[in-house]
């Protein structure tokens, strides 16, 4: 970020003069957050190439996109390495376009992937430094999109997409100032696009969205309407023109157009323009680029058009590109003497945006998604919404880690990154997260090896964040004891708690209000006692360690037992509890064996068929409602390819069944039933690689069902897609639910797109949507959510069903890249990956359903963190803490507290309702700012937005009109006060905090 005056406040603040100057003296509002003031004339908009308004002009796009891993791991795309799989080294692609840019003022490229150009970066001497640096000021090296990687948009969270270009667009305006700022959002992979990414990035202060993939069928109807170019209106809460986003889906995926691809990985002729020479070909080429100009022009709006010359990893002897882009420029323009109107123009993708922005046209309004996609009419890419499992469940602890490991940097102090324990960061974790967002990372469709890379960067960050959360709590306690961290707990692994006759426990909360959680630790006593940080008793029980626990977790641990009791932590802060062995000895054998009618708590009736042990019915005890309600898991058979109509097989990203009809694993589950004062669970046995335990705690809202799949079993050569499969009494009229990156929920309908008339072809596959923390399905009376504990695919094939694919195991390639069979193994589960997830279930009216699974779904995102220390607390330890004054209002979730220096802190704060979801929630809401935290004093505050690279009220965006309505003026909304700010449904606010300790 650069500016003028460092001293920056927001509307509210400028009209407090006094205030101001008061704190302008005193030096409190002096943010070190951006570089010096660059001569903002000759980068952005202003460096663009002049165009003719009277022709056709051809906007070339030189660019490369770079996979921060897919076939190769991140490391290996860098240096070059492992050739053999795929020829891609991306320094020397950086490199060779330096090089070449430096030859001809009039080239132009553009850079995405912050994560690899950082890399590179660091590489460079001083000098070169200072090349680059003219160029980007210049406009001749520009940088689009620019977080850290191109974010995945059916299984990503929006809080990790938010941090991931929070930490690219930061290097970028550090080292670059405004001339390093991107325009245009840029994914031009992904496959499918979210509505909740638009939003985020209008919100970041894009003009516009550039993409490659839609499905064939929505192309083919834009093409024909000349609709290819759009106003997406992403959100249903947020003042338009907020949300509104210009988006244009670009003419051949990122793919230069057929015949005029120069890269060294191409086989196009180059352009041979010596007549004396051999095969002369400049007049065919002109000809042939002029008819492929001219056709692609028929399918869009304006006098402008755009070309993408590059694809994967290519630039690496950029000489070829631009040899051959510099002739086609000058012998297609020499045609214009003769009588062409056709202009070829070095170009970016703003430049392009501009010319558009300048025709004062009115676009066709979107306010759907662009799910699900399919490239044909049998390769629908639904299946990635689901694989990796293990990964997806990975990604999204480590996000809730970070978001803990951020908060106690704050909390504890600079004694946090280097303390008691050692040297600890959140940067390492915060890197490997931001690689983890990839398009080819969490959304599961890399090979193997690069997959294993991922969750090996994921836990070394999380080692390194563990050594700054004991500092933190070090000093925040006053306890010098070693934590201990149990990673396993999911299948009752953790050494200490398994060996220790007496042990603490610490619990810190991430989000900004009281939660209560519970807790399984693994132990081999029969009897404890757990008292918690005032001293009083907690009510615990024991339990066996199920069946499937055992097998699962192999040889990691030997717990016969879980203690199982229920944990309370302030907002913001932690609570400690120490647990004590009272009696050793045999697991206990309380448990029932007959198929058990019900169990229920003072919110809930959870009903069973006593036949087939299967679910029957579930109750609102509260509100008197009842559904019926069975779940079973089925697994539809995946394509092999021998299908008469197509080849296609299912594969990491596309899901074919060959048959419409889902196999049953079993129609009865073997149950057994424990019940006590915290938990009452049933658990089900299927089959030998599919149970599941059904729990209702005693204060729970919701009813957990923690299922294990796996090994699916493949012996009979076929793969399986594994889906559970909730059928309800509710009257759904093919209408269901699901959330968009975590956020917003869309209404999906079956068999249908809002915006064309579907060709149904995959009558399963073509309804899948991605799941990323909620799916439901209602009538005027009942709602039934699902809160999901990682991004799935789900669909609704018959009225009053909602099903969930949990896990694939796929014998093929789809061919789409990858190379690979979706077939996870390891050598821990060398017969195939198990994987054990959570589904909570809860039963509301639609009017009030959301007050309920909001908070459910913040929670499970972002879940208490536990460490753990061995033996008697210090009688001087302070056993609870909170670093807020108070709880945030229900409807405020705390999204981001970091640090951003050491004088300063980034705080994001959410209003996580929309605007129609509840009559007492979807208001808005004041927080101030200056009463918010316990230990820190906010001396300083201005506004951003939400990337955190431009200062709220200098934040203008291009305005676009929709068709048939007119412009949406923007509105502003004064807060109370300089330190009071309102919150209004799905706003998201960013501010730096000038902060010191109390």
């Amino acid at each position: 970020m650069s500016y003028d005056v460092v001293v920056v406040f927001n509307m509210a603040a400028r009209c407090h003069f006094v205030a101001a100057l008061l704190l302008l003296f005193s030096g409190v509002l002096s943010f070190p957050v951006g570089q010096e003031k660059r001569d903002a004339t000759t980068c952005g908009y202003q460096s663009c190439h002049a165009t003719k308004p009277t022709m056709l002009n051809v906007h070339l796009v030189p660019h490369t996109h770079d996979d921060v891993g897919w076939l190769k791991t991140v490391d290996q795309y860098f240096y070059g390495d492992r050739n053999n799989i795929q020829h891609a080294g991306v320094q020397y692609i950086l490199d060779s376009v330096v090089d070449q840019l430096l030859k001809n003022p009039d080239r132009r490229f553009i850079y995405v992937e912050t994560g690899f150009f950082y890399r590179w970066w660091k590489q460079q001497s001083s000098s070169m430094q200072q090349t680059v640096k003219q160029l980007v000021n210049q406009g001749r090296l520009e940088f689009v999109n620019g977080g850290w990687c191109m974010s995945d948009e059916a299984t990503t969270h929006y809080s990790a997409v938010i941090d991931q270009m929070t930490i690219g667009l930061r290097f970028l305006n550090e080292t670059f100032g405004i001339c390093g700022r991107p325009r245009v959002a840029w994914h031009i992979d992904p496959f499918g696009h979210a509505r909740e990414h638009a939003s985020l990035f209008a919100q970041m202060g894009y003009d516009g969205f550039f993409f490659g993939r839609l499905d064939y069928q929505d192309r083919a109807r834009r093409m024909n309407a000349k609709e290819q170019e759009l106003l997406w209106r992403a959100s249903d809460s947020l003042t338009p023109p907020l949300a509104d986003l210009f988006t244009g889906i670009l003419p051949n995926g990122y793919n230069p157009p057929e015949g005029f691809c120069w890269d060294q990985l191409c086989t196009d002729s180059p352009i041979r323009d010596d007549p004396d020479l051999e095969d002369y070909n400049v007049d065919d080429v002109v000809q042939r680029f002029l008819h492929a100009a001219k056709t692609q022009a028929l399918v869009y709006k304006t006098n402008h058009i755009i070309m993408t010359m590059g694809s994967d990893f290519q630039y690496e002897n950029a000489n070829l590109w631009y040899k051959n882009l510099d002739k086609l420029i000058r012998y297609v323009n020499d045609q214009q003497g003769n009588g062409s109107n056709v202009n070829v123009l070095y170009s970016t993708p703003s430049c392009y945006l501009q010319e558009l922005h300048k025709t004062n046209l009115t676009w066709p309004l979107k306010t759907d998604d662009f799910f699900p996609y399919a490239d044909s009419a049998h390769s629908f890419w639904t299946g990635y919404f689901t694989s990796r499992p293990a990964l997806k469940r990975y990604e999204r602890i480590c996000n809730s880690n970070l978001q803990s490991c951020n908060q106690l940097e704050v909390l504890g102090g600079p004694v946090s990154r280097k303390g008691l324990f050692g040297q600890g960061d959140s940067e390492t974790l915060r890197k490997a997260m931001a690689v983890a967002q990839h398009h080819d990372a969490v959304s599961g469709t890399e090979k193997q090896h690069v997959a294993d890379d991922y969750a090996k960067r994921l836990a070394k960050g999380w080692q390194h964040c563990q050594v700054l959360v004991s500092n933190s709590l070090a000093s925040l306690t006053g306890s010098s004891a070693e934590r201990i961290y149990c990673d396993y707990l999911n299948v009752s692994v953790c050494p200490l708690t398994e060996s220790s006759s007496k042990f603490s426990l610490s619990v810190y909360n991430p989000l900004g209000r009281s939660v209560t959680w519970p807790v399984r630790l693994p132990v081999n006593g029969t009897a404890y006692a757990v008292t918690d940080a005032q001293g009083k008793p907690v009510d615990c029980q024991v339990l066996p360690v199920s069946r499937a626990t055992q097998e699962v977790r192999r040889s990691r641990g030997f717990a016969r037992n879980e203690l199982v009791f229920q944990v309370r932590a302030p907002p913001l802060g932690y609570s400690s509890y120490s647990v004590s062995l009272l009696q050793d000895g045999p697991p206990s054998s309380s448990s029932q064996h007959q198929a058990p009618t019900s169990i229920q708590n003072e919110f809930l009736q959870v009903t069973f068929d006593p036949d087939t042990g299967l679910l029957s019915g579930l109750s609102n005890l509260k509100t008197k409602q009842t559904i019926k309600l069975s779940q079973n898991f089925y697994w539809y058979n995946a394509s092999n390819g021998n299908n008469v109509e197509s080849l296609q097989t299912s594969g990491a990203y596309i899901f074919r069944p060959n048959s419409s009809t889902p196999v049953m694993v079993s129609s009865k589950a073997r149950v057994e039933i424990f019940q006590n004062s915290v938990v009452q669970e049933v658990r089900q046995w299927f089959t030998p690689w599919v149970s599941q335990v059904v729990r209702l705690y005693a204060d729970s809202k919701a009813v957990e069902l923690e299922w294990t799949v796996g090994p699916v079993p493949v012996s009979d050569e076929q793969g399986k897609e594994v889906i559970t499969r909730l059928d309800t009494s509710i009257k759904t009229a093919e209408f269901f639910y699901t959330d968009s990156n975590g956020r917003e929920v869309l209404q999906r309908k079956k068999d249908f797109r809002p915006t064309w008339q579907l060709k149904k072809t995959e009558p399963i596959a073509g309804n899948y949507y991605p799941i990323n923390s909620r799916a439901f399905i209602k009538d005027d009376t009942d709602q039934l959510t699902v809160v999901t504990d990682r991004s799935q695919g789900g669909a609704s094939m018959y009225n009053g069903s909602l099903e969930i694919m949990l896990h694939r195991r796929l014998l093929h390639d789809d061919y789409r890249g990858v190379g690979e069979a979706l077939n996870e193994w390891s050598g821990l589960f060398p017969d195939g990956l198990v994987v054990r997830g959570r589904l909570l279930l809860s039963l509301e009216p639609p009017a009030t359903a959301a007050d309920t699974h909001r908070p459910l779904a913040q929670q499970v995102v972002s879940q208490p963190l536990l460490s753990f220390t061995k033996g008697d607390l210090n009688p001087n330890t302070r056993l609870e803490f909170s670093g807020l004054q108070a709880s945030l209002p229900s409807a405020v979730h705390l999204l981001t507290l970091s640090q951003w220096d050491q004088q300063s802190v980034l705080l994001r704060l959410e209003h996580q309702f929309q605007s129609w979801e509840s009559k007492t929630s979807s208001q808005p809401v004041t927080v101030n700012l200056q009463k918010l935290f316990s230990t820190l004093d906010v001396l300083g505050v201005s506004e951003l937005n939400l990337s955190a690279n431009q200062w709220k009220d200098e934040m203008k965006r291009f305005d676009w009109s929709p068709e048939k309505e007119e412009k949406p003026l923007l509105k502003t909304f004064e807060d109370p006060s300089v330190w009071e700010i309102t919150l209004r449904p799905m706003e998201i606010r960013t501010f730096l905090l000038r902060v010191t300790f109390k």
